[in-house]
């Protein structure tokens, strides 16, 4: 399994939202940030008063969820989805029992409200102590009919939740078991940019559970993975983290090979990040290990000159697995030298 720990760090940091949400400030809670601070016991008196307003604020907006007026589910919704980016806030609208009401809103037919409450659960999500939650509360096939029927942006929210969702071992298969790998698949190829990052994402982690990726594979990721593999496209880093799992299992490297992908493979380690360099690397060595016409299509793409430089100058992981390829190249020019004898 390729680890790839820049991607754990997005979870907290790539949550989206509109430009409006940027100048949503509610101090609903104190924070570590700006504690409340309590001199006398009349402030204490009013500060409980305030926290039991607002908890009584936000049981009536997740109340209001179940309205038969369009116009005050979503304007609940969108409130909600705003609350939910403060940590402390989300800890109390979880604590108000939102997070079944907003799965269910997730097969709205209004799209307005739709994208307000995928968005909700994301921010909800965000939280490790709801991501088993919102899995138990049977939210992963309205997730995916968000991916194929919402806004450009509820879908890209859909694959951000899932990816978030997928952090967790024992969601993995369930997420993989449901459709939705098909759905982050179509949006890899055929989403924003902003939509194929996430799908890349949420593949990525499910694709570290070995149970997902002939799944995978044979949704058609491989070759949107490769398209994605040219670096006017800003994904490269993405694309190969996942083929580097996939190829871990003869399909994947069978599928990835008639795809093109080792001379894509070969360029990244010459032409791409440390990071794009390591897991191409860690690529490589599936190939190279399982056969010698592996290694003869390294050799013809040029790998050597690019594997020595890797395993000289790069990180100690991507130093490891480019020798580790270069020893069975070295092993098969050994071999021919041998039956030239």
């Amino acid at each position: 399994m390729v680890p790839y720990t820049d991607l754990d760090q997005e979870i907290a940091e790539d949550v989206h939202h509109s430009s409006s949400e940027a100048k949503y400030k509610i101090p609903l809670r104190p924070t570590k940030h700006s504690p409340m601070t309590v001199s006398t016991s009349t402030t204490e008196v009013q500060n409980e008063e305030l926290v039991a307003g607002i908890e009584t604020h936000v049981r009536k907006l997740v109340a209001n969820l179940e309205s038969n007026s369009l116009e005050t589910v979503r304007e609940s919704t969108s409130e909600l989805r705003l609350l939910a980016k403060d940590f402390n806030n989300l800890i109390l609208v979880t604590s108000c029992g939102a997070i079944t009401p907003l799965i269910n809103l997730l097969y709205s037919s209004d799209l307005i409200t739709q994208e307000n409450a995928v968005t909700a659960v994301l921010n909800l999500s965000i939280s490790n102590n709801n991501k088993v939650s919102i899995v138990e509360s049977e939210a992963i096939e309205p997730l995916v009919h968000v991916l194929q029927t919402g806004t450009h942006e509820a879908r890209e929210n859909a694959a951000a939740t899932l990816y978030s969702l997928s952090v967790f071992e024992e969601n993995k298969i369930k997420i993989g078991n449901s459709g939705a790998i098909g759905a982050l698949v179509e949006l890899l190829g055929n989403g924003t940019l902003r939509g194929k990052k996430d799908a890349a994402t949420a593949l990525f982690y499910l694709s570290t559970c070995i149970d997902n990726r002939l799944t995978i594979i044979r949704s058609g990721a491989v070759k949107h993975l490769v398209d994605l593999m040219d670096p006017a496209a800003g994904m490269v880093d993405r694309a190969v983290v996942v083929l580097a799992n996939l190829a871990s299992v003869p399909e994947g490297r069978k599928v990835i090979a008639a795809a093109g992908g080792i001379s894509l493979l070969v360029e990244a380690i010459e032409l791409g990040s440390p990071r794009g360099k390591e897991n191409a690397a860690a690529a490589l060595v599936h190939f190279c290990a399982e056969s010698n016409r592996y290694c003869r299509r390294v050799l013809e793409e040029g790998g050597v000159p690019p594997l020595v430089i890797l395993s000289n100058s790069g990180t100690p992981r991507a130093k490891l697995k480019a020798n580790r390829v270069l020893q069975h190249l070295r092993n098969l020019q050994a071999a021919y030298n041998a039956r030239k004898r």
